[in-house]
This record gives structure tokens, C-alpha cells and sequence, in this order.
């Protein structure tokens, strides 16, 4: 009894502990703090699940609690509560927490996006939502058709800004080529441009009128978990930050008939096929990928590809964060399953996704050659450029 009561109290005091633990305060903090920062009279905020306090309190509630006159909200892909699949949203709503319209702005650009922006009657556009910091997950590319508007209209933009999950002292990878611009990517960055979403805002410009309300506390090295903020899923198969670090490489398969694990518990982690054999596993650790070894695993999908068929493939698993390049990584794999399976691996997707999620179209060019994709990867550099955070 006395070891349980001990046990009791060690955890109640842990639980305490753990609300006043250090942690990045985002921009998000400091705007309901300081409702004064973002300006404006009639504010929109751009937002999804990930728009939270560190104790979880929604960004739009925090901010009409602290009397900033939030008048609409606006959801990007997978819906501002998060629900949809990729490629789809939730629609226009009326939020029932603040009562505030929802506008959905999923595939919506150009003069369709202004009508919607100015039907909302708002003098500033807020966004706060966290990205993953791969330069084909669509959040950023909100952003940038939202701050395409805002110049039109006449609006001032805010970022709330939020850590990049991948640490911000590597990119990887080519730069987009803009002939292959598309909503996985509308700027000429790397793959994993290390950059947050303010730092990204002040490269892209755009002539609005922009302000970055920044985070205090974050640095350029650190992992997420160091953060001390909530994980909050940013879509529903980006479910921790272990898929984040594996998403710039192993999102490449999106564009094949291999599965890239949706449908399963560890999307993107899981990579695999009906076809694949025995072979895959070994040829890949074979190659001495720097920082992950790969594992034998059979999965059945319970949607999207392959759904309800046994698939053969293997789980990446990362033993060294800091070693470990993930597109580099996502390179190999294309290539061991295009030299293991030429007459089964196919390239899918509207007008060749592979395309547009690699920015080019040397990748296809070169895995159709037989020639060894991971040439086209240049070295791992850090991002330059006007930068926010040491």
C-alpha cells in the first residue's frame, strides 16, 4: 500500500511538473499573450488540429479569450478538424466551439481564392498551422496561395510561427524546377528545405504585407522532442515525428505502385508491395544507408493501395536521426525496386506525380535508364538565405 501511495504521488507531482516544463514558445503563445502583435480589426486564421497551444487550448479559442477579433477561420487539405484523406477536405462550416464560419481553401487559387478571402470580409490573414518540413506536404503551399491573395486584396498576413520537426540545419535534395509547379510545391526549394513557415514566408515575399510573430526559444539543432510542445498530428498519416523525419524520402514512393504504408499504423515507414520478394530487405541494407537499417515486414493496408491484400516490404527504422538522409534513403529505394522488379513497378499518379513530388523529371528519366538515381542528389547543405533562428 505504501509503495502504491509513493507511486500515486511520484505521478501527481510528475503531472504537475510537466505543465510548467520548459518549452519553444510559438507564435502562437505569444500573439494570445499579446493579442497587439498581428494587428488588423477583422482577422481570419488559418488553421488546423496542429493550431494549439502548448497546453493543448486551440489557437482560436485562445486568441477570442484574449480579445483578438478573430471573425472567420479557413481550412487548408484534410479539413481544418483534420478529418479528410489526402486529397480531400472538409468544405465550408460553421465552427460550433466559436460559432465562426469555416471557408475551406483546398484547391482553391487565383481569383476562386479571392472570392472566397474577400466574401470573408477580413482585413488579416493569420496562419498558424504546423508543417513537416518536406517541400511536397501542401501546408506551406496554403500559405503561399493565401499570401498571393492577401497582395491582391490588399490584406496583411501574419505567420504564427512553429518548429520544423526536421531541425532546420540540413536541406536534401534538388530544387524544384518551376516548369514542374504544382500544389506539392510551387517555389524553387529542396525537397527538405529545413526552413519554418516564417522563414519560408519571408523567402517566398510575395509583395504582401507581411509580419512573422517568431518563436521564442527554438534553435536551428533542435529534435522535436526537445521542443517540449505536443506532437498533434498534422494530417491523419503524419502520426508522429519518427513518419515526419522519413516523409521527405519515403513520400517519393507516393508516386508508385508500392504501398507507402497508408492504411496502416506507420505510414510512410512501412514501404512495400504484392510483388515484392525476399530480395528487398537485404538489397537494402546491403547499401549501408547512413543512419537506418531496414526490417522485413508484411502488412495488409486497410485503404488506398493494395487494401485488403498481404504486402511484402520492409519498416525503416532509424537509429541515428542525425546521420540519417532521408531522401537519399527514398532515392534507394526506388532504385533497389526498380532493379528488383522492372516489370512490376510502375509510375502513378495524375500527369506522373513522381514528377511533380521530385520536381523534375530526371528521377523517372533515370530509374527508366538503369541508372543509379542517388547521382541526381546533391550533397546535404544547410539552408541559406534570410533565416529567423540561429
Amino acid at each position: 500500500m505504501l509503495l502504491i501511495s509513493t507511486l500515486n504521488f511520484s505521478l501527481v507531482n510528475i503531472f504537475q511538473t510537466m505543465g510548467s516544463m520548459p518549452h519553444v514558445r510559438t507564435g502562437a503563445e505569444r500573439l494570445a499573450r499579446d493579442p497587439a502583435l498581428a494587428g488588423g480589426t477583422r482577422l481570419g486564421l488559418v488553421t488546423n488540429p496542429t493550431g494549439v497551444l502548448p497546453d493543448l487550448t486551440p489557437t482560436a479559442d485562445a486568441l477570442l479569450a484574449a480579445g483578438v477579433k478573430l471573425t472567420a477561420l479557413f481550412g487548408p487539405e484534410h479539413g481544418m478538424r483534420g478529418t479528410a484523406q489526402a486529397a480531400g477536405s472538409e468544405g465550408d462550416a460553421v465552427d460550433e466551439r466559436t460559432g465562426l464560419p469555416v471557408h475551406d481553401t483546398y484547391e482553391l487559387s487565383g481569383e476562386e481564392l479571392d472570392r472566397v478571402v474577400a466574401s470573408a470580409g477580413v482585413d488579416t490573414l493569420v496562419f498558424d498551422i504546423a508543417d513537416v518540413g518536406a517541400r511536397f506536404y501542401t501546408y506551406v503551399w496554403t500559405m503561399y496561395d493565401l499570401m498571393e491573395s492577401a497582395a491582391r486584396l490588399g490584406l496583411r498576413f501574419v505567420v504564427l510561427d512553429r518548429p520544423n520537426p526536421l531541425g532546420g540545419t540540413v536541406v536534401e535534395g534538388p530544387p524544384l524546377d518551376p516548369a514542374f509547379a504544382s500544389f506539392v510545391g510551387r517555389f524553387p526549394l529542396p525537397i527538405r528545405h529545413g526552413r519554418t513557415a516564417g522563414e519560408l514566408a519571408g523567402l517566398f515575399g510575395l509583395g504582401v504585407d507581411l509580419t512573422v510573430v517568431t518563436m521564442e526559444g527554438w534553435r536551428r539543432d533542435m529534435t522535436y522532442a526537445a521542443t517540449g510542445l505536443p506532437w498533434v498530428m498534422p494530417s491523419v498519416n503524419m502520426p508522429t515525428p519518427d513518419t515526419a523525419l522519413v516523409y521527405p524520402g519515403t513520400g517519393l514512393v507516393e508516386g508508385t505502385n508500392f504501398s507507402e504504408g497508408r492504411g496502416t499504423t506507420r505510414p510512410f515507414e512501412l514501404i512495400g508491395a504484392p510483388y515484392a520478394d525476399a530480395r528487398l530487405a537485404p538489397a537494402l541494407n546491403g547499401l549501408g544507408l547512413p543512419g537506418v537499417r531496414f526490417r522485413e515486414a508484411w502488412f495488409t493496408p486497410t485503404f488506398h493501395k493494395h487494401a485488403g491484400v498481404p504486402v511484402r516490404g520492409v519498416q525503416l527504422h532509424v537509429h541515428d536521426r542525425d546521420a540519417f538522409r532521408p531522401v537519399l534513403t527514398g532515392l534507394s529505394l526506388l532504385h533497389v525496386a526498380r532493379t528488383l522488379y522492372p516489370d512490376d513497378l510502375r509510375w502513378e499518379g495524375p500527369d506522373l506525380f513522381l514528377h511533380h513530388l521530385w520536381g523534375s523529371d530526371t528521377l523517372i528519366r533515370c530509374l527508366d535508364a538503369g541508372a543509379d538515381p542517388r547521382e541526381l542528389c546533391p550533397p546535404p547543405g544547410r539552408p541559406e538565405g534570410p533565416l529567423l533562428y540561429r
